[in-house]
């Protein structure tokens, strides 16, 4: 395959993998249907099926690429000067990401699906956190950090400041909104 051809087909299963978020916001896990992510991908059948021969595959590409997304997001919020400063992007990042995001119906849909997931994402969440907790034990406060957030994604939380606020106590910092 030329590199004409791969970034064609990197861009097609980028296409398959975004429309796979659309039904999957709208339809779950159990009514995904590889027809209905072609027409939402605007792509032949068959071009899907050359990617992904099965919906049990494309759910699992599916999911590979939501962490891929989750941990590029964090590690994008994890800049500033200082670790607080890190810290508090992150968080807030945390808390924004969850506010816009529309597969939380999934937890009702598909928990297994969701619990799955949760399980490969805690351990990438709480690496993440670990160096930038600037005191006290940075494992143990990463991970009340990420618990706290997979609890408010499981049972969804309507007010986002108070949300914040949990994050930043758990986290010892002080935060500004």
């Amino acid at each position: 395959m030329d590199s004409t051809s791969g970034d064609r087909d990197t861009s097609t299963r980028t296409r398959i993998l975004r429309a796979t978020y659309e039904v999957l916001s709208r339809r779950g896990a159990g009514k995904l249907s590889l027809s209905d992510v072609a027409i939402q991908a605007k792509i032949s059948r068959p071009t899907l099926y050359r990617l992904f021969s099965s919906k049990e595959q494309l759910l699992a590409a599916f999911g590979e690429y939501e962490l891929h997304n989750v941990e590029k997001e964090l590690r994008r919020a994890a800049t500033g000067p200082t670790e607080a400063d890190r810290l508090d992007a992150v968080l807030r990042s945390i808390v924004a990401s969850q506010s816009t995001y529309r597969l939380t119906s999934l937890v009702h849909i598909e928990p297994d699906h969701v619990l799955s997931q949760m399980n490969r994402i805690v351990p990438i969440m709480r690496d993440l956190l670990g160096p930038l907790v600037p005191h006290g034990d940075p494992a143990v406060i990463a991970g009340t950090i990420v618990r706290l957030a997979v609890s408010h994604y499981l049972v969804a939380a309507d007010d986002h400041g108070e949300f914040l606020a949990q994050l930043r106590h758990v986290a010892g910092i002080s935060g500004t909104d």
